[in-house]
């Protein structure tokens, strides 16, 4: 998508940006980074800057407390949002580590107090540090010798409603389970097959006495970039190297359905507040909706000119009326302040998302925002409309532009190339999150069911192992499906749909040429491709972070500044502290 207002903007970098609720303003006041500003070295400055936020609910009204990396740096300050200005003297904890570099990490949301906070944090070499950064006496360090995995830690995030287990993945494509309370062994640990399935396996650890990691998994092939629980804490979305998107049901250890890229690794992914769509982003620069109950690619959004770092839901925006105008969005400094939208027009998505449980069985005038930031340092917008949720009905007054791409510009479309359906039996909760915290691993708060999750804290291995599913083999090949296309990529399996009984049909090896126009992975026109709502240059090196909150939206670069963008109606940065 060529950049708003011609050439001569290309370079630009906006402090400012406007959608239907109004302008959003970044704040430089608001903006936190290191204390010292010096520019990082190419070697300081390797592995991706990300901040990690949560509320401990104190009384002062200032209950948030960020953590970022910078290099060797590890940095928590208290987060003020837009009402004060940063302060960048009074750290709360600042931490240098030597020979290896934090590469990611993530707060236990539902430990937090104001007083003590759990944190976990993983490394370039393949460590792991669980640390209080408030305490600061309590500290412990696991895979110190590297037994259990030599590679860079690439994401880890906290089981969700869980006190003490945690979820690590690695560029090796394995993903570990430990707990906080047991130790590591003093060598390489025994692994034996739990299970398997169509692109992924299943160990336990062997040992006489409990020990990390209680469970690997080896998921896909080539290094696991991120996953992300969903809303019901029983899923999780696991977007890979190899192009693919792999949802499983890990208690079970299910795979639940997958899709792949259209070119290239996968490097993001993240799930909308009621669990029904995942969207993820990667090396094809594109934006993938998928949806959970379907299993299948149900649009696409093309706006970035580079790799897809970092999606997020923004559950805070307001839905879609028929009766609206059109929005948009342009250059926004010639566009004057409103100020008038608050915290009324800012209402929760959840309101909204209850809109699906309508009488007649589907949603009206639903819409779900998210944002994506790239590589190309441009931050981009998308609304996901209710005439792409729900093609076969009367399309309503979208407020994005949407485009169905026609088939006279990318070519014809092969009739029946799809293989199936890629739809497993669903069990998607239907129930909305009550509150959403402000973590950038984890979208709710309170929402699963404490029996569900009441056998993982025994330290035992916790999870049920399920019969397989019966394999049924379907041969359904399109002749102009087998045609070389240059971007296309391996996948274990595809399902099918048939009588009304999902099956899993694997395959072993299918042919990479086979994969495109399927539902693993549709052509460009044969799904809607969306446009952006807002694609704007933010920043001079590439994006990393994206969070959502209720007043503000935070980013972050390359460069190491974490930056602050009010919502309409919360500019009230101060600078007094």
């Amino acid at each position: 998508m060529a950049a708003e207002g011609g050439g001569k903007e290309l370079n630009e970098i906006k402090s400012q940006f406007r959608t239907r609720e109004g302008a959003y303003k970044l704040l430089s006041l608001s903006e936190y980074s290191r204390p010292n500003r010096v520019p990082l070295s190419a070697t300081q400055g390797t592995n991706p800057v990300r901040v990690s936020m949560v509320n401990v609910r104190d009384q002062s009204g200032s209950g948030d407390r960020i953590c970022f990396n910078v290099g060797r740096e590890l940095y928590l300050y208290l987060y003020r949002g837009p009402r004060k200005a940063a302060d960048l003297s009074k750290p709360i904890d600042k931490r240098i580590y030597k020979g290896t570099q934090p590469t990611c990490h993530d707060f236990n949301q539902f430990t937090a107090t104001p007083d003590s906070v759990s944190l976990v944090v993983g490394f370039s070499a393949g460590q792991v540090q669980y640390l209080d950064p408030i305490k600061k006496e309590t500290s412990k360090l696991f895979n110190e010798e590297r037994f259990i995995d030599k590679t860079k830690v690439t994401c880890l995030k906290w089981m969700p409603e869980s006190e003490s287990l945690f979820l690590v993945a690695h560029t090796s494509g394995n993903l570990y389970l430990y707990n906080v309370d047991h130790p590591c062994g003093t060598a390489a640990p025994h692994y034996q097959p739990l299970k398997q399935g169509p692109g992924f396996a299943v160990y336990t650890c062997k040992s006489k006495s409990t020990r990390n990691p209680l469970l690997k998994w080896s998921v896909g092939a080539g290094a696991l970039h991120e996953f992300a629980f969903a809303p019901d804490g029983e899923h999780v979305a696991c977007a890979s190297q190899d192009g693919c998107l792999r949802v499983f049901h890990f208690d079970s250890m299910e795979l639940h359905g997958a899709m792949k890229s259209y070119f290239g690794g996968l490097l993001c992914v993240c799930w909308s507040p009621d669990g029904k769509y995942v969207v993820t982003g990667g090396e094809d620069d594109l934006v993938t909706v998928w949806s959970f109950s379907d299993c299948r690619v149900i649009a696409r959004g093309h706006g970035h000119k580079s790799w897809v770092s970092v999606v997020a839901f923004d559950p805070y925006t307001s839905s879609v009326n028929q009766g609206d105008p059109l929005e948009f969005s342009g250059s926004d400094e010639d566009f004057q302040d409103h100020t008038q939208f608050g915290r009324d027009r800012t209402s929760s998505t959840l309101s909204r998302l209850s809109k699906h449980n309508s009488t007649d069985g589907r949603a009206a005038n639903v819409t779900y925002r998210f944002g994506s930031v790239g590589q190309d340092t441009q931050f981009c917008l998308w609304d996901l409309t209710d005439d792409i949720l729900f093609p076969h009905q009367p399309l309503s007054r979208a407020r994005t532009h949407t485009n169905v791409v026609s088939t006279a510009v990318h070519g014809s479309v092969s009739s029946g190339s799809n293989t199936g359906s890629l739809a497993l039996e669903a069990s998607t909760a239907n129930s909305v999150p009550h509150s959403l915290s402000r973590s950038n691993s984890l979208p709710h708060s309170a929402v699963t069911n404490a029996n569900s999750k009441a056998h993982l804290m025994d330290g035992g291995v916790p999870f049920s192992i399920s019969k397989f599913a019966t394999l049924t083999l379907h041969d359904r090949r399109d002749k102009t499906a087998e045609k070389d296309h240059k971007r296309n990529h391996s996948i274990g399996h595809v399902t099918s749909k048939s009588n009304d009984k999902l099956n899993l049909v694997l395959k072993n090896k299918l042919d990479p040429a086979k994969t495109l126009g399927t539902t693993l992975c549709p052509r460009m026109d044969e799904v809607p491709l969306l446009e952006p709502l807002v694609c704007k240059k933010i920043a001079h090196e590439r994006l990393t972070v994206l969070i959502f909150l209720e007043d503000c939206i935070v980013t972050a670069c390359q460069e190491g500044f974490i930056c602050t963008w009010a919502r309409p109606g919360f500019t009230v940065c101060t600078e007094s502290g």
